[in-house]
């Protein structure tokens, strides 16, 4: 499975893959909170799957690889088994409750570091009836981690996925600086980090079209992830 590693050693964390070719990967983080569902609730949000993002991906038959935390999958099943049941996506871990395993991370809320294993497993237990292209890349929310928080992770085989191509997208207000901020920094071999949850990105959407016209001038094509780390 794309992204296994050995049992018993500290997971790798990669950045981006080889720097040779064309290919780069789009990837698209499915965040959920307590506080998230909490808003979702009291209809204070409409929306946390961003269902135009999807839309324009399939229609240009673009690849992605989402990274979806347990509770987004709960909360939004048949936008999951949409994207299980399209090829040219894979599904990846971004834990269960997008709970940070580090101190000061982004105001998330915290877990302790002990807890990562078992919020890990039952992510991935929670995916993996949905089929399609199922992974073993992890990511952590607020990508904040350390030797401890690896070194949890060792007995699950998984390969942590950072990105070295940051959109800005949450909570952005416009479109533009989204857009310089993918195309300034891709290169062959990137991994670029985005978001799927709509009411804290709502700008992805508008921004993605751009993204993709200013990678094919720039003769760059989007790929799974699994395809673009090769060799990484």
């Amino acid at each position: 499975m794309p992204g296994a590693t050995p049992i018993g050693t500290r997971a790798p964390v990669v950045n981006h893959g080889p720097r040779t070719g064309a290919k780069v990967a789009l990837t698209f983080d499915a965040d959920m909170t307590d506080a998230m569902l909490a808003s979702l609730r009291a209809g204070r949000v409409k929306s946390y799957a961003n269902l135009r993002i999807l839309d324009l991906l399939e229609r240009e038959q673009v690849p992605a690889t989402f990274f979806l935390t347990g509770k987004w999958v709960q909360r939004y099943p048949d936008v999951t088994r949409r994207i299980a049941g399209n090829p040219r996506f894979e599904l990846a871990n971004h834990t269960y409750g997008h709970a940070a395993f580090t101190r000061d991370c982004y105001d998330l809320p915290s877990q302790p570091v002990s807890e990562l294993r078992a919020d890990v497993a039952k992510t991935f237990e929670v995916i993996e009836p949905y089929g399609g292209r199922q992974t073993r890349y992890f990511r952590f929310p607020g990508l904040c981690h350390d030797a401890a928080a690896l070194d949890a992770l060792a007995p699950l085989g998984v390969t942590v996925v950072d990105g070295d191509v940051v959109s800005g997208d949450p909570f952005a207000k416009a479109w533009k600086p989204l857009v310089r901020a993918v195309l300034d920094h891709v290169r062959p071999g990137s991994v670029v980090i985005m978001h799927v949850t709509e009411a804290n990105a709502a700008m992805t959407d508008e921004a993605l079209p751009h993204i993709l016209a200013g990678l094919r001038e720039r003769g760059l094509t989007p790929a799974p992830l699994s395809e673009v780390l090769v060799g990484a």
